[in-house]
């Protein structure tokens, strides 16, 4: 249903006061499941992708009158998801006083107790070598290699120059396939 709607019309929909709880209602069911396992494979945890995503809808719904269309409705969410998962990183390496290291350490062991995790053993390690990444490589290698997101979207939701990403992405591919080679 809400596929049906381009976000042109589920914009104008949401303008229109009687239909903005409608109108936002299928923008979040276009969207969501994508903004989900994006954030997912950022935090690694259920639950915290979770908490994410709200927190993500939240803003969203707040900001969304605001929404200039200088970019697509999906990059413009997916910025926002983007930041409230790298935020919870921080914020998480702060409260713990832990170094990024030891953060991304943790989310690897949650993984191996993740009851949601349904991956076999190579789809396991591909994760866990994935979140030695730094910071930057790991969110542009998951948004080209999973979301299969073109560079010119990735530059408008990071805000970085498209030949900065190709740069991250070809690192991050060496050091992953360094990773899987080990063993």
């Amino acid at each position: 249903m809400s596929e049906s709607y381009t976000d042109k019309e589920l914009l104008a929909m949401f303008r229109n006061e009687q239909r903005k709880n409608y109108a936002f209602n299928l923008i979040t069911r276009k969207y969501q499941e994508r903004l989900y396992w994006h954030i997912r494979k950022l935090v690694i945890s259920h639950e915290d992708a979770d908490d994410l995503l709200q927190n993500t809808l939240v803003k969203a719904w707040s900001a969304l009158d605001d929404f200039r269309e200088e970019s697509q409705l999906f990059t413009w969410l997916y910025r926002i998801a983007t930041n409230e998962a790298l935020t919870f990183l921080r914020k998480k390496r702060t409260r713990l006083f832990l170094p990024l290291v030891d953060v991304e350490t943790q989310l690897s062991n949650s993984l191996e107790s993740d009851p949601y995790f349904d991956g076999n053993e190579l789809q396991k390690k591909l994760q866990k070598a994935i979140l030695k990444l730094p910071e930057k490589q790991r969110v542009v290698f998951n948004m080209k290699y999973f979301d299969e997101l073109k560079y010119e979207e990735i530059s408008a939701i990071l805000g970085t120059s498209v030949g900065a990403l190709k740069a991250s992405y070809h690192h991050a591919v060496e050091k992953i396939e360094k990773f899987l080679k080990e063993d």
